[in-house]
């Protein structure tokens, strides 16, 4: 037996419900798992190996029966043979075709009739982490199927590393396969000898549970796995913390039929997900119809930029030292005929999921840069740009070709990322934005204090704007919350960088930042987002006013 499979083998089926054993190249058994000696009825496999075939397989059958498998046995293509074992039960063995050094017998009950080739076993599991993979899962779903849904309570637990891409991109993908094999030593740890783990492709694992007591199986062992792998893992001397969501699907408690398990399973983690990640949930049948409706959305959303249903709001910005306007916010909106007008909170992480978000993204750089280039003066317009957009390389091309097609000036035009774009991919994402800024434009860091790193970000990038989240300068004023928002403020004028504190809604709210130093303000006390067509009054009631300070003009 070659080094691979012998090293592969017994640690990935040893637990399988499918019956494995491997033979050597004088047909002596070297390898049976647990499952391969119960389909055989017999108690323990180790008493299997080192016997042959014939005598230890066939005790319950007839002589026609053992010359037909000591057939099979001789001759080196795959077959399958139909064993019977004890009373009226049979099982199914399939040979793999014969190699130099071993073979590859498979005992089940559920897998194709005799006269079929099976697949190959090694083809059924996964190289990096020794378990099963999809191939291996479609075999046991159709086996379910064939045995008849209400013979069995059956779970399929969905489970899903969380932020496993930041791992891979940040520190490798070398590191990011440590990560796998660790976690799904974890898992293994965690179920039961009859329970199947699966990989079942990249970061996502699934195992299937075959017991009676369900949902109460499911959830324990779904409440250990996040458990689990919310602890840190020490890979080549970095501590990665991952942690996991886990969907879950059973027969019989919303799902009929086994083909609909994993389906459900990926809902129900879909679920888990949007509730915050580090969970579980089970399916409901009202997250099968959530579904539809979101791929409704999704087939809308595809739609909308082809048929002229966004349009951009502004939103002005203050400058405290000379009372004037010194810039607007460009603001998506999606009105669609039949939704009316959409939240972007709704449609613009379902834009980034699916990838839109760079072709939404580059209609927003472009009209902004080409409606800011027909105001009179010299405000500036800033664009909110996705981090999805910035691991693409050709965010630097869609800048420069917007400044170049409408002729703004560089320097009006400032891009705000929060600092999950510096999350992953670092060195890629500063490549660009230093490319952003030697053309002039400013970069400004949106949400700040909102993040778990933001002190560490402004170290690695000179930032021209720090943008103060609205939940600072909305919060009660307490002599704490004023002491952060004074430091927040020294900070910004020690590094350099001017600040902009986004919702000032109130005059109080207002006063305070101008006497703590802030640079600019925006919110609806300043004024509503507005359409490009009435800027230009706006503006003209501005300058008219601006000897006023506390005098808003509201649109």
């Amino acid at each position: 037996m070659d080094e691979c499979i012998s090293a592969i083998l017994p640690e990935s089926v040893q637990a399988s419900a499918t019956g494995i054993a491997i033979l050597d190249d004088q047909g002596v058994v070297v390898y049976a798992n647990p499952a391969f000696a119960v389909r055989l009825g017999r108690a323990d496999s180790q008493a299997l190996v080192g016997t042959s075939p014939i005598p230890a397989w066939t005790r319950s059958a007839g002589e026609d029966e053992r010359r037909a498998l000591e057939r099979l046995l001789r001759a080196p293509e795959a077959g399958a043979f139909t064993l019977p074992v004890a009373g009226d039960s049979a099982t199914t063995l399939y040979l793999e075709a014969r190699r130099s050094d071993r073979r590859i017998v498979v005992a089940t009950t559920g897998w194709p009739q005799p006269g079929s080739v099976p697949r190959s076993v090694v083809a059924q599991l996964d190289a990096l982490t020794g378990l099963g993979n999809r191939a291996m899962y479609d075999e046991q779903i159709r086996c379910l199927g064939n045995a008849g849904a209400g013979q069995v309570a059956t779970a399929v637990i969905l489970i899903d590393l969380d932020r496993f891409k930041q791992v891979n991109d940040t520190l490798g993908h070398a590191t990011g396969d440590s990560l796998l094999v660790l976690a799904a030593k974890r898992m293994r740890s965690a179920i039961r000898g009859d329970d199947t783990l699966i990989r079942l492709g990249g970061d996502e694992f699934v195992i299937l549970q075959y017991r009676n007591e369900q949902p109460a199986g499911a959830r324990a062992i779904a409440e250990r796995l996040v458990e689990l792998l919310q602890r840190p893992f020490l890979i080549d001397g970095h501590q990665v913390n991952s942690g996991a969501s886990v969907g879950v699907a059973l027969l019989g408690h919303g799902t009929s039929d086994p083909a609909d398990l994993l389906r459900h399973a990926d809902l129900a983690l879909y679920e888990a997900k949007r509730q915050g990640r580090s969970r579980y949930c089970f399916f409901e049948s009202h997250l099968e119809s959530r579904a539809f409706e979101r791929r409704a959305l999704e087939l809308d959303l595809r739609r909308a930029l082809g048929l002229r249903q966004f349009s951009l709001l502004y939103q002005p910005q203050k400058s405290f030292s000379d009372n004037t306007i010194s810039g607007f916010e460009a603001l998506i909106r999606w009105d669609h005929p039949a939704r009316g007008r959409v939240s972007p909170a709704d449609f613009i992480p379902l834009a980034e999921e699916i990838g839109e978000i760079h072709a939404i993204g580059e209609w927003v750089m472009r009209t902004a840069c080409q409606q800011a280039a027909s105001w009179e003066g010299d405000p500036s317009v800033a664009v909110n740009v996705s981090p999805i957009q910035f691991e693409s390389e050709n965010i630097v091309t869609v800048v420069r070709h917007a400044l170049d097609a409408s002729g703004l000036a560089p320097e009006r035009l400032e891009i705000e990322i929060t600092e999950s774009t510096l999350m992953s991919n670092t060195e890629d994402v500063m490549q660009r934005l230093w490319a952003i800024k030697a053309m002039g434009v400013g970069i400004a860091m949106d949400d700040f204090g909102t993040g778990y790193a933001s002190l560490s970000h402004l170290n690695s990038f000179p930032f021209s704007k720090l943008k103060i989240d609205k939940s600072f300068i909305q919060a009660e004023q307490s002599p704490r919350a004023r002491a952060l928002m004074k430091a927040i403020l020294a900070m910004g004028s020690s590094l350099g960088m001017t600040t902009i504190a986004e919702g000032v809604e109130t005059l109080d709210q207002y006063e305070e930042l101008c006497r703590g130093g802030c640079t600019t303000a925006q919110g609806y006390y300043i004024a509503k987002p507005m359409t490009p067509e009435t800027i230009e009054h706006f503006m003209r009631a501005c300058r008219a006013a601006s000897h006023h300070p506390n005098l808003m003009i509201q649109e």
